[in-house]
C-alpha cells in the first residue's frame, strides 16, 4: 500500500471529524456553523450543505438557546463545559436528548475566533432510564433496594387479605405511600381510602373526627355530621401516627376491630363498620405496652400484618432513583428543565445520614430547584447549613483540597480497600457501577 504525505493536514481534518461517532460542530464569532461532521448529520437529519452558514439555533433548536446556551458561555467565561444534558429537536420536530461539551475555539494567537461544541445522542440511556424507573417502581414507589423488593413481593397478598396492617417506620420513610399502594391493590380500590392524621388533633377532636356526632351532642353540634370512618365505608381508614392515641380512645378503636361497630358522640344506637384499617406509627408500640402506654390487646389486633420500612440510610442504593424521581416531579411543577446532579452533588448526598429520610431528600430537591438556574444542581443550590456542613468537614480533614479533590481521595481509598474490584467499591460507595466507572474517568484515577 503505497502511503502519500501531505504537508496540509487540514484537507483530511473532515475526514477524521467523520470518523467520531460524536457529533461534532464548529461556529464563528456570528454564531454561524463553519463545520459539521457526519454523526451531527444523523443526529440531527439536517446535511452539512444546510448546516453550514445557518446559525447554531436554527439547526438545534434547544431548550437552552433562548436563555442559556452553554457555547455561548464557554466562549463568555474562556473555559470548556463538559457532559451537559439538554434536548434538542431534530428535522422529523422530534425531541433528542444529548449530552454535549463546548469549548472556545482559538487561534495561534490565542484569540477566541469561535466555538465548539460536541454532543452524543442520549436516547437509548434515556429509555433504559425509562425501563429502569419501571421496573424498580411499584404503585408510585420508588425502590431498588432489597428489603423494599421483599415487600414489593408480598404486598399484592396483603392487599387482598383485607387484614389489619400495621406499617412501622421512621417520620419520613414513606409510610402513607405504601398504605395508598395496599388499597389500590385491593378489592376495596373503588372506594374511599380516608387518611387521619392521629397525632395532629387533640383527644377530644380526633373522637368526633374518626365517629362524627349527632345534632346536640355538645354546644356547637347543630346538625349531625359524618365521621371517619362513614366516609370509609367499603374502603380504607388509614390511621397515621396511631401511637400517639389516648389510651381512652383506644378502647373505642378495639371495639371497631373486635365488633365491627361504633356509636357517634351523642348517638343510643351502634353503626355497623364495613372499613379496613391499616395504621402506621414511627413510634415502638412494643415499648409502649411494656410501659403501660398503649393496650395490648388493640396492639395485636392491629398488628397482624406487620410491615417495617428502613430509613434511607439503610437504603441509599435508592437515592439515586428518588433524586432523579423528584427532578422530573419538580420539572412539571415548577416549568423548569433540571437535568440532574453533578457528580460532587451525587456523592455529598450519598455521605449524608438523611435522619429526615425520604422527605428530607425531597425537600433538598426542591430547596435546590429554586436556586438552580442551569440544567445541573450543583453544590451552591444545596441548603446553607449542608453545604456548611462539609465545607468544615473538607477544612477539618483535607486542608487545601477541593471537593472534586476529596472526592477522589474518597474514590481511591474505597478501590485500594476492595481491590480495585469495581462491583465491591460500587456497593461500598451506594453507587452503581456505571456511575462508579463515570467517577474513575472524570477524576482521571490510574489503576495501577
Amino acid at each position: 500500500m503505497k502511503i502519500i504525505k501531505t504537508t496540509k493536514p487540514e484537507s483530511y481534518t473532515n475526514v477524521i471529524l467523520d470518523s467520531i461517532a460524536d457529533g461534532v460542530f464548529t461556529v464563528d464569532c456570528d454564531w454561524r456553523i463553519t463545520s459539521f461532521n457526519r454523526a451531527a448529520e444523523i443526529i440531527t437529519g439536517i446535511t452539512r450543505e444546510d448546516a453550514i452558514g445557518s446559525t447554531c439555533r436554527d439547526v438545534f433548536h434547544s431548550n437552552i438557546c433562548d436563555s442559556n446556551c452553554l457555547l455561548r458561555q464557554s466562549i463568555r467565561d474562556d473555559k470548556p463545559i463538559t457532559n451537559r444534558s439538554i434536548y434538542i429537536v431534530n428535522s422529523n420536530e422530534d425531541q433528542i436528548p444529548i449530552s454535549i461539551s463546548a469549548a472556545p475555539l482559538k487561534d495561534e494567537n490565542g484569540n477566541i475566533i469561535g466555538g465548539i461544541e460536541t454532543f452524543r445522542d442520549q436516547t437509548e440511556v434515556t429509555e433504559l432510564r425509562k425501563q429502569l424507573k419501571k421496573q424498580y417502581s411499584y404503585q408510585d414507589i420508588i425502590s431498588k433496594s432489597p428489603s423494599i423488593q421483599k415487600i414489593f413481593d408480598i404486598l399484592p397478598d396483603i392487599a387482598v387479605s383485607d387484614s389489619t396492617v400495621l406499617i412501622q417506620g421512621n417520620s419520613g420513610t414513606g409510610k402513607e405511600l405504601f398504605a395508598r399502594a395496599i388499597h389500590n391493590l385491593s378489592n376495596r380500590k373503588d372506594k374511599p381510602l380516608v387518611v387521619v392524621n392521629s397525632g395532629a388533633l387533640p383527644d377530644t377532636l380526633l373522637e368526633s373526627e374518626l365517629f362524627g356526632y349527632k345534632a346536640g351532642a355538645f354546644t356547637d353540634a347543630k346538625k349531625d355530621k359524618p365521621g371517619r370512618f362513614a366516609l370509609a365505608e367499603g374502603g380504607t381508614a388509614f390511621l397515621d401516627e396511631i401511637g400517639d392515641v389516648s389510651p381512652a380512645l383506644q378502647i373505642r378503636l378495639l371495639r371497631v376491630l373486635q365488633e365491627k361497630t361504633y356509636e357517634p358522640l351523642g348517638a343510643t344506637e351502634s353503626i355497623k363498620s364495613n372499613v379496613r384499617i391499616v395504621t402506621a406509627t414511627n413510634k415502638n408500640l412494643k415499648t409502649l405496652v411494656k410501659k403501660g402506654l398503649f393496650r395490648e390487646d388493640l396492639y395485636y389486633r392491629l398488628n397482624v400484618v406487620s410491615i417495617q420500612l428502613p430509613t434511607l440510610k439503610e437504603r441509599k442504593e435508592d437515592i439515586p432513583l428518588l433524586i432523579d424521581h423528584f427532578i422530573n416531579r419538580f420539572n412539571k411543577l415548577k416549568n423548569k428543565n433540571v437535568t440532574g446532579i453533578s457528580d460532587e452533588v451525587l456523592t455529598i448526598l450519598m455521605n449524608h445520614d438523611f435522619p429526615g429520610n425520604i422527605r428530607e431528600l425531597e425537600n433538598i430537591i426542591e430547596y435546590s430547584f429554586i436556586l438552580c438556574r442551569d440544567q445541573t444542581i450543583q453544590v451552591s443550590h444545596l441548603p446553607e447549613p449542608f453545604k456548611e456542613k462539609y465545607i468544615s468537614l473538607a477544612d477539618n480533614t483535607s486542608a487545601g483540597l477541593t471537593l472534586t479533590a476529596i472526592q477522589k481521595r474518597a474514590i481511591e481509598g474505597a478501590l485500594i480497600r476492595n481491590n480495585w474490584k469495581k462491583m465491591a467499591t460500587a456497593r461500598e460507595l451506594n453507587v452503581d457501577k456505571g456511575t462508579l466507572r463515570r467517577m474513575i474517568k472524570r477524576l482521571e484515577i490510574k489503576e495501577p
